[in-house]
């Protein structure tokens, strides 16, 4: 015989020959010689080789200890004083009764969509995000959530949870800010068989998120080619000098054409211009020429009337002169004052009036 003490935070199982024969609580108890003792400790969680079914026999290990069972596509979480302290997954769990204060939450992980009762909080614990899936729609974004392949919805600006299964969770980010298109280098051919190249822009934003990314695939490639097209037809329907003189009314036009189009495809386009129009080496050098002759033949033709109304000026101060002698006297006295501007000294001999002794010398002919 030998005698065992178990404590009030031990129970004692007993074993003969290897077979479970009773659970003992708090006390002093004497065992026979082919007895063998197992001590635990129920203040942790419950350990123990043999299997449950084999425990469950004896009515005061059943009275003694809870057992949590947790099915296929289930999680529970146990808390203890109101912390969260393990995540189990499916199988059969067993806890000492008046020990701690153990809660358990049941959660269906089956499905993707998480219970209101889940709070953020507890869903980025660290043991429960290994179970979670999450995604973040940024605030000027929308998302289209697609769950086992197919459309679940849209969804706003936020952070967003789902339980982690064979389910398969998708969700398609689409920018809803103005965006700009950009048409660089296109090579086109005007009325006349002219050829260049024309850079432009225009800004676009998203208006329906289900249209751009659910009805139609890859929208902004659609709305490129809708520019370039409707860039071409208008282009090709006129001349190189109609093209230069009216370019802000080709902008105009392809923009209208263009908002067609882009309503169906869930996007509003806001402005569309022409940045650049880029001539061929050669076009460009007879450009230059012909617009180097206009400007020579816009030069003389000024030149022209500039010597014809000077000599009309200068016809009718002669004829005022020839017909008034007091002009041709202050005419006179303006030719000796610029004369007195240039000279120092100046002698004049002789008899007779100084103004005609000076006409004689300046004007000569004059009678």
């Amino acid at each position: 015989m030998k005698q065992i003490t178990v404590n009030k935070w031990q129970r004692a199982f007993v074993f003969r020959n290897g077979e479970f024969q009773r659970m003992l609580g708090a006390g002093k108890y004497w065992l026979g010689w082919k007895d063998q003792a197992t001590i635990v400790d129920i203040t942790g969680d419950f350990q123990l080789n043999t299997p449950l079914q084999i425990l469950m026999q004896d009515q005061d290990f059943t009275n003694a200890v809870d057992i949590i069972d947790v099915k296929d596509g289930q999680i529970a979480m146990r808390f203890e004083q109101g912390l969260l302290k393990a995540v189990m997954p499916a199988g059969r769990y067993v806890f000492w009764k008046n020990v701690n204060e153990y809660r358990f939450v049941f959660a269906d992980i089956a499905s993707v969509h998480i219970n209101e009762q889940f709070d953020m909080a507890l869903l980025q614990h660290p043991l429960v995000t290994p179970y979670v899936r999450t995604t973040t729609v940024e605030g000027h974004e929308k998302g289209l959530l697609f769950t086992g392949g197919q459309f679940n919805g849209v969804l706003d600006s936020g952070t967003y949870y789902w339980w982690k299964n064979n389910i398969s969770v998708q969700v398609i980010k689409a920018d809803m800010r103005q965006q700009v298109l950009e048409m660089n280098g296109q090579e086109m051919l005007t009325r006349d068989k002219a050829t260049l190249r024309l850079s432009a822009s225009g800004r676009y934003q998203i208006i329906d998120v289900e249209k751009a990314m659910l009805n139609n695939r890859e929208y902004d490639k659609q709305l490129y080619a809708a520019f370039q097209l409707a860039l071409r037809q208008f282009v090709g329907a006129l001349s190189l000098d109609e093209l230069l003189e009216n370019k802000e009314d080709l902008s105009a036009a392809v923009l209208k054409q263009v908002q067609l189009v882009a309503e169906a495809l869930g996007v509003n386009v806001a402005d569309f211009g022409i940045r650049d129009i880029i001539l061929p080496g050669e076009m460009r050098d007879i450009l230059n020429q012909v617009l180097m002759a206009e400007k020579k033949s816009q030069a003389q033709s000024i030149m022209r009337r500039e010597e014809t109304a000077s000599t009309r000026s200068l016809l009718n101060t002669a004829r005022l002169m020839e017909e008034n002698q007091m002009l041709w006297k202050l005419k006179e006295m303006e030719y000796v004052e610029k004369i007195a501007e240039k000279i120092s000294h100046l002698s004049v001999n002789g008899n007779g009036e100084l103004l005609d002794q000076l006409r004689k010398i300046f004007v000569p002919g004059k009678t």
